[in-house]
């Protein structure tokens, strides 16, 4: 048993994310056999992530503000504090801070068989993908 070390907040870089978005590590591996990592993220307002999906599928716990997460359908989902989304493998989908204020969630996903291929991320969400619009 051991307590794990404080890692600093990283900010998220903006080829993957517009405006700005800070992650907080809780859980990651320790050996090869393990795949989970937990981290907070902090969302400003307006901030998003760009097209990204995951080899295994993501779980997203909304702790503060409200969120946004959307699909290639063009359906929007709306996430309150207290509440789980989950992303299948593979399904595209992004995240946001909806309305005024800053959004956070704890986000739970486990490493692909390849560790490069855990998040593949792809292009920049725009203002109608953000709105719903398809």
């Amino acid at each position: 048993m051991q307590i794990e070390p404080t890692t600093p907040t990283v900010k998220n870089p903006p080829e993957q994310f517009a405006g700005d978005v800070w992650l907080d590590v809780i859980a990651a591996p320790h050996t090869d056999d393990q795949r989970m990592t937990v981290a907070t993220v902090r969302f400003a307002p307006g901030a998003r992530t760009a097209w990204h999906s995951h080899a295994r599928g993501q779980y997203l716990r909304v702790t503060a503000g409200v969120a946004r997460f959307g699909d290639r359908d063009g359906t929007v989902h709306e996430v309150h504090p207290g509440q789980t989304i989950y992303t299948p493998p593979g399904q595209d989908h992004w995240h946001a801070a909806g309305g005024d204020g800053f959004m956070e969630h704890i986000a739970m996903l486990e490493a692909g068989d390849d560790p490069a291929t855990t998040t593949t991320w792809l292009e920049h969400v725009s203002d109608d993908d953000l709105a719903g619009r398809v």
